[in-house]
């Protein structure tokens, strides 16, 4: 049992700890902290923790295999929510050649128009997205897992992965030298506040990050001050509470070793209706962004990571999207 004691004194309620997103409250009004360390940086143990994956970041059967299993759903969640809110009419289309887009009852047509409805809609996004030049940003990028699946969708302009990691990055950098086709995609060693604010993204992703970082709303502010009108921030992080403690720190820590001990702190982890009410909390950013669709997902040993149900338990993916 002297295995679980590390995981079993991870788990329950703690004295003085602030939780979720309340983090913020240790910066001062000024949104700067008191200290000379980055708002949004990680602390230096997250960051000796990270460091010392950084060799091992691409063997996708060591200590990060999980992410690499998780990338195909990332990338799911990622394209499909683009996919879903493309606006298939511009507002002076001639009623002719609009894309028929019925409100509700899709599903009661007969099923010969209600492919035809779908394979028009199907053709049509293809249409638009072939057409677009987006650009990404992927903000706690690590070894570039995700920075380079998003290189290579063909509707990305460019992509900049940025951390705070310098060995991590280099990892990064080395592999992506392994594929010469992998010309618009760029690493910096920089937090998102040394960004330029004038720089906006399409697409701002910030996956398994938010949990490290010691001021999560600070860095969500960074990300949605740099998003253009219509695009999106995706998230994945964790919620706090016991099947997260159960799943990834006792199970994926401890018990089956999936990913090395100490990687998680439950109380980093971020509840998604944290995320949504602080968003809501403020008239201005209420205004501006909204939260589209809200995931969750868990990782099943003999199958890999599925989706949820239930974005309120355990892992879950997010997208935020700007309004205007």
């Amino acid at each position: 049992m002297n295995i679980l004691k590390g995981a079993i004194a991870g788990y329950g309620p703690r004295k003085n700890v602030v939780l979720g997103l309340v983090r913020l409250a240790s910066t001062s009004s000024s949104g700067a902290s008191s200290s000379s360390v980055k708002d949004t940086a990680i602390t230096e143990d997250e960051m000796s923790h990270f460091n010392a994956l950084a060799s091992s970041w691409w063997d996708v059967d060591g200590p990060q295999r999980i992410l690499h299993k998780m990338n195909l759903l990332r990338m799911d969640f990622i394209h499909t929510t683009i996919r879903e809110h493309l606006q298939l009419n511009e507002p002076n289309t001639p009623v002719e050649d609009e894309i028929y887009v019925p409100a509700y009852g899709l599903e009661l047509l007969p099923k010969p128009i209600r492919n035809r409805i779908i394979s028009e809609q199907e053709n049509k996004r293809d249409e638009i997205l072939g057409k677009s030049k987006l650009k990404a940003l992927d903000v706690g990028c690590g070894g570039g897992i995700l920075t380079e699946s998003l290189a290579r969708l063909s509707f990305i302009h460019s992509v900049k992965g940025i951390d705070l990691s310098s060995d991590v990055l280099q990892a990064a950098k080395v592999h992506q030298l392994k594929d010469p086709q992998l010309t618009k995609l760029q690493y910096e060693l920089k937090a998102i506040e040394d960004l330029p604010s004038n720089q906006q993204y399409d697409i701002i992703t910030m996956f398994e990050m938010l949990e490290h970082v010691t001021y999560p709303a600070k860095v969500l502010e960074e990300a949605l001050s740099r998003v253009k009108v219509g695009g999106w921030v995706f998230i994945s992080t964790i919620n706090r509470d016991f099947v997260s403690w159960f799943t990834t720190i006792l199970m994926g820590e401890h018990l089956l070793n999936i990913v090395p001990v100490g990687t998680h702190t439950l109380d980093k982890y971020i509840n998604q209706t944290e995320i949504k009410d602080w968003i809501e909390s403020d008239s201005d950013r209420s205004e501006k962004y909204k939260v589209v669709r809200a995931e969750g997902c868990i990782y099943l040993p003999a199958y890999g990571w599925k989706f949820t149900e239930n974005p309120n338990v355990g892992n879950y993916f997010m997208a935020i999207q700007r309004k205007k």
